[in-house]
């Protein structure tokens, strides 16, 4: 029966679209695992992913007189890059670092982001026009949109900078972060 599928243009260009899809989906997941510290979840995706890719490549090389094949192997090889980062996004694995400077020094928002449940440390920075409040927030990845949603609220005008956590130790942001 694969056979059959294989002898015919469009099942071959099917079969190469959707294994290289689900090859580079899982590439992408196991590339955010490993950053993220999850090295046996890791691993286990890469059994997975080499197995799919021998295949898939295999396919490819059997029939290289064909340039839609190779054609196909490159689309699916972009939609997997794709479908990857929306999953990885879904994901939302690990914390970030959110630093955020208001336009304005309102002394309040501190107070309320932690009412909120975020961890922030806050303290008085001077720029051009004058004082400023600078707050440093840590939050789960998942919760990073209402964070951003609740500042912006709080004041439409903040500069915000985020970044990639990898480790923290200690304090309110151990006991009591939001997840």
């Amino acid at each position: 029966m694969l056979q059959t599928i294989l002898n015919q243009v469009l099942g071959m260009i099917g079969i190469i679209l959707i294994i290289n899809i689900v090859y580079v989906t899982l590439f992408t997941v196991r590339m955010i695992l490993t950053l993220k510290g999850q090295r046996y979840a890791a691993a286990l995706t890469s059994i997975v992913e080499i197995i799919i890719y021998i295949i898939g490549l295999g396919i490819v090389l059997d029939n290289l007189d064909r340039v839609e094949n190779i054609i196909a192997y490159a689309v699916g090889y972009a939609i997997g890059v794709l479908v990857g980062m929306k999953i990885e996004e879904k994901l939302a694995l690990g914390y970030i670092t959110v630093n955020v400077i208001t336009k304005e020094y309102e002394p309040d928002i501190p107070n309320r982001l932690r009412d909120e449940g975020y961890g922030v440390t806050n303290w008085v920075a001077y720029g051009r026009e004058g004082e400023r409040l600078m707050m440093e927030i840590l939050t789960s990845r998942r919760s990073e949109g209402k964070l951003y949603q609740k500042v912006k609220a709080l004041d439409p005008n903040a500069f915000i900078i985020s970044h990639d956590t990898k480790a923290f130790f200690g304090g309110f942001w151990l006991k009591g972060v939001k997840r």
